[in-house]
């Protein structure tokens, strides 16, 4: 029997949300985990403080090094800011990381140029190799899943985490939070390195080039992770956890020190975002903007009734001329992309994957999260996002 539709008093998240719940006033279990990260990771002087000690912690391991920490960028606001906040704020030495897995927004790789220029800092692109990035991005189109982007969102990961591993640093900077983005339900973007290997050999046509420290490719399951984390001890910093972030003002900042231009959507930064939107909208009956602008609102940067009138819209990073583009950069015709697109929908639960094993490691993920040997955000998403 079909559950009738409810959506959050506080938030817009709603019945089409999987695992989504409601306590007597009408609030989701997704607004009880952003209090309870909200508590854990506060702002104000408790925040200040635990960025002094993350900061003093990174530049004594960074001590003799050309870099101190590495730093994910891709052009987007989150990113960018980040690179500025390390840099002019706080004095680190970042070498700044992107992975280019050919479809970056031309717009968004001119903003980390400019950037990293400005700031006198190092830029290392991570290029893929185009044969296996795009032979995944089609194999996940075949799997007929929500998370389509599972390879690039595993390739910055193992980027991020090889470039460290080959310069010896311990210290990874990620540009991400959940006041700002919030955290999306775990069959609407499940990331695990076994499922991607899985939908690879059911639908991938490219071999995967074979994992090295340096050089991890598309590899990311439980044994790599042990290596970055416990041999090679690196650990991430989720510095946006801590720090009062107002995307509005941080805009007008970036345009001002950086010469910023805005990609026109945020995530837009990636073109084949455009892809993902569309069809998770028009396959799946996902609205991915739901847990974004649920966080704004939570956070009091978009008020409720903005957020609701921009979801009654279509959102305007689908747009028709950039879809075409993407579906012709891997190398397909439109008649072969709906074509693949028609399958019936599944989820990650369909492939082979680490989740019972993952649930069997609760506890361990619990204590690897909040000492950072993987980001702070971990156990929540496995846990208490729609499980």
């Amino acid at each position: 029997m079909t559950e009738p539709y409810q959506q959050c008093t506080r938030c817009i998240m709603d019945t089409t949300v999987p695992g989504i719940r409601f306590d007597a006033a009408g609030e989701c279990n997704f607004c009880a985990l952003h209090d309870k990260m909200d508590r854990a990771f506060p702002l104000g002087e408790a925040g200040a403080r635990h960025v002094q000690e993350m900061v003093a912690d990174i530049k004594k391991l960074g001590q003799g090094k050309k870099y101190d920490c590495v730093l994910g960028v891709s052009g987007g606001r989150d990113s960018s800011f980040t690179l500025w906040y390390c840099v002019v704020k706080l004095g680190l030495r970042p070498l700044a990381v992107h992975f280019n897995d050919g479809f970056g927004n031309p717009v968004a790789g001119e903003n980390m140029t400019k950037a990293c220029r400005k700031l006198g800092v190092e830029m290392r692109t991570i290029t893929s190799d185009w044969r296996e990035s795009k032979d995944l991005k089609i194999a996940f189109l075949k799997a007929s899943v929500p998370d389509m982007e599972e390879g690039t969102d595993v390739g910055i990961a193992t980027a991020l985490y090889g470039v460290a591993a080959k310069e010896g640093i311990q210290r990874i900077v990620i540009g991400q939070s959940f006041r700002t983005e919030g955290i999306a339900p775990l069959s609407w973007n499940y990331l695990d390195g076994k499922y991607l290997k899985a939908v690879h050999k059911q639908f991938g046509t490219v071999p995967l080039r074979p994992w090295k420290p340096a050089d991890p490719g598309f590899h990311l399951d439980i044994k790599e992770m042990f290596y970055y984390a416990f041999i090679r001890r690196i650990k991430t910093v989720t510095l946006l956890y801590h720090v009062n972030y107002v995307r509005a003002d941080v805009d007008q900042l970036l345009e001002r020190e950086l010469d910023w231009v805005n990609p026109g959507a945020h995530y837009f930064d990636d073109l084949y975002q455009s892809v993902i939107y569309y069809l998770n909208r028009t396959k799946f009956n996902i609205d991915r903007r739901l847990f974004n602008y649920s966080a704004l609102v939570r956070s009091g940067q978009m008020p409720r009734e903005v957020a609701l009138e921009r979801v009654r819209h279509v959102n305007k990073i689908e747009d028709q001329k950039v879809i075409d583009l993407c579906i012709k950069r891997l190398g397909l015709t439109r008649q072969e992309f709906d074509g693949i697109v028609a399958a019936p929908p599944k989820t990650f639960r369909a492939y082979p994957n680490n989740y019972e094993l993952i649930r069997l490691l609760k506890w361990p993920i619990k204590l690897l999260s909040q000492f950072r040997l993987i980001p702070e955000s971990a156990y929540d998403k496995y846990f208490n996002c729609g499980t």
